[in-house]
């Protein structure tokens, strides 16, 4: 099987890497823009920048230039690109013959000169609009690009309307390491990896003023609950969000030590501005991009989502931490 990885970010290097150390030979691809960049990782063999210290596998190889010379040559293209480079990258690809899917979690963002209410779009529905012949899906679960990078045990969702598609996913990266389950339920799936973000910036705010382990169980639980409502809303199953896609996810990124979104809540909760905190990482959270995306999708399906309202205002500055800390906490009783 030929695999094309298109993007050399940290998530796109690791997935690379995980199909080229599969048990069954791969040839895999990773696409690098900069024709610099893409020589020097395959000079030394690994890409220091994101993932120092971890050793390419022999079947990966770094590439460069014309990127539709080496999608002709796959049998499947995956896109290791940020969710605002997804719609670009499903125009250039549109009428390739091979299934074509995204790593990318979240929702686009909305363009400044929108019309009011409008909202962005999850993944799949930015395909249905721009490439609606492509066979598409998504990969997606609990995973930290550096774990999968080291070949520590990770298990994802291959999701698409495309059975196929899910089962080609499942047949190029389910390995040693790697487990990969199918799911039909593509809009579930997005709407887990999109939120999932937003919370994780909530549970962050809570650890960094160390509100203690009850406040993050709360959240994270009540943020399930959220999810849940919305994923439902437009229309996914239920049970999709008990899954690796949804409570997976979620735990994942709300506790975890390596997320971006968790740390822009502790970075906030220090006294950080968002810009400080945003320009730390050196990476993309999504969570940051995507949060007010969310809460718009939520209010157009009438999905009631107030940890996602308190991220979005304190994200926007019009809520102090201290106060967005209370109305996370001070909710009105009711039944669960």
């Amino acid at each position: 099987m030929k695999i094309l990885v298109i993007g050399a970010g940290a998530w796109g290097t690791a997935m690379a890497i995980s199909a080229a150390t599969h048990p069954d030979k791969r040839v895999v691809s990773l696409w690098a823009r900069d024709p610099a960049q893409a020589q020097l990782m395959q000079a030394e063999r690994a890409n220091s920048r994101y993932l120092p210290g971890i050793t390419f596998p022999e079947p990966l190889a770094v590439v460069s230039g014309d990127v539709m010379a080496h999608a002709a040559a796959a049998d499947l293209i995956v896109l290791g690109t940020p969710m605002a480079a997804l719609r670009r990258w499903l125009g250039l690809l549109k009428d390739c013959r091979v299934p074509v899917v995204w790593l990318c979690k979240g929702f686009e963002a909305v363009p400044a000169d929108a019309a009011p209410g409008s909202f962005g779009l999850m993944a799949h529905e930015v395909c249905q609009q721009v490439a609606p012949q492509l066979q598409s899906g998504a990969l997606s679960g609990p995973s930290f690009a550096a774990e999968v990078a080291r070949q520590q045990p990770t298990a994802l969702v291959a999701a698409s309307a495309h059975e196929s598609v899910s089962e080609l996913l499942v047949s190029a990266f389910h390995g040693d390491a790697m487990r990969v389950y199918a799911n039909h339920d593509i809009v579930g799936v997005e709407v887990g990896g999109a939120v999932k973000n937003v919370l994780a910036i909530a549970t962050g705010l809570c650890d960094g003023l160390e509100l203690g382990l009850n406040a993050r169980a709360a959240l994270v639980t009540r943020g399930l609950a959220e999810m849940t409502r919305l994923g439902v809303a437009l229309g996914a199953q239920a049970e999709t969000f008990m899954g690796l896609s949804g409570l997976g996810d979620l735990v994942l990124t709300a506790t975890g030590d390596l997320s971006r979104n968790r740390k822009v809540g502790l970075l906030l909760a220090q006294g950080k501005t968002l810009e400080q905190a945003v320009t730390s990482l050196g990476h993309v959270a999504e969570g940051v991009y995507s949060a007010r995306t969310v809460l718009a999708r939520a209010r157009q399906v009438g999905a009631e989502m107030p940890i996602t309202e308190t991220v979005v205002a304190l994200l926007d500055g019009t809520l102090p931490v201290t106060e967005a800390v209370q109305s996370l906490m001070a909710r009105d009783p009711r039944g669960e």
